[in-house]
């Protein structure tokens, strides 16, 4: 991949990471995190995978 390509992904990871912490934030304002764990904990993964892919795009962009 070329570091422009490379930087497109890191930038729609970034979209998917915003997201997902904006609906992290509304589990834990209405309290859903308590209601709901399984889903909580499933959101926290896939966020925790979209970082790691983030910085693995990040790394290989810096190897060029």
């Amino acid at each position: 991949m070329t570091n422009e390509e490379h930087q497109k992904v890191i930038d729609e990871l970034q979209v998917v990471s915003d997201d997902i912490q904006a609906t992290l934030k509304r589990f834990e304002d209405t309290g859903k995190n308590e209601k709901m764990p399984a889903d909580y904990d499933k959101l926290l993964v896939i966020l925790d995978e979209t970082i790691k892919q983030q910085r693995e795009h990040t790394k290989a962009m810096l190897s060029n």
